[in-house]
């Protein structure tokens, strides 16, 4: 009975205190956290702002910290790294979420393809969240992909803290 009480007294003061995940227009998000992809693991940063009620874009930028030797052949810099602009639909308000949960889908056109993600943002605190986002190609560049033309060309998912810069 006590860790019932205290789960519900933690979800809703956790609730009372949440954030605005997504306010709109010149609203401006930042985040960093950890991306998982087969053949490698690194780390991403961005961040987005608000054009509209419910759009935003933005820029990532991604390291692959460790990548899976082929042979004897190690990833070179521009194996590893990767940037994108982005486009965001957050559906919050479209779907009546409530406001601390913000889930957006999105396109991304970065140096390795065109693509597409789809993630959520929490804030629990003033100025301080988590999101998770997986993300995914619709066309390559590279119609021939080789060796390590897929790391930040794949499906991929990520994991990290977000930061309400309003």
């Amino acid at each position: 009975m006590k860790k019932i009480i205290s789960g519900l007294f933690l979800a809703t003061t956790t609730l009372f205190y949440a954030q605005e995940s997504f306010t709109g227009r010149d609203d401006q998000r930042a985040y960093v956290g950890v991306n998982f992809q087969d053949g490698g693991t690194g780390i991403s940063a961005g961040a987005d702002y608000g054009l509209g009620e419910s759009i935003s874009v933005g820029v990532q930028a991604g390291y692959l910290l460790s990548a899976k030797l082929v042979g004897e052949k190690k990833a070179k810099f521009g194996d590893r790294i990767d940037i994108k602009g982005r486009f965001n639909v957050h559906l919050g308000r479209v779907l009546n979420i409530p406001s601390p949960i913000d889930i957006y889908p999105g396109l991304d056109l970065s140096l390795k393809n065109f693509g597409a993600h789809v993630g959520a943002r929490y804030f629990f605190k003033r100025g301080v969240g988590i999101y998770s986002e997986i993300g995914f190609p619709i066309a390559r560049y590279n119609s021939s992909p080789k060796i390590y033309d897929y790391l930040n060309n794949q499906f991929n998912f990520q994991v990290g803290v977000a930061f309400d810069l309003n």
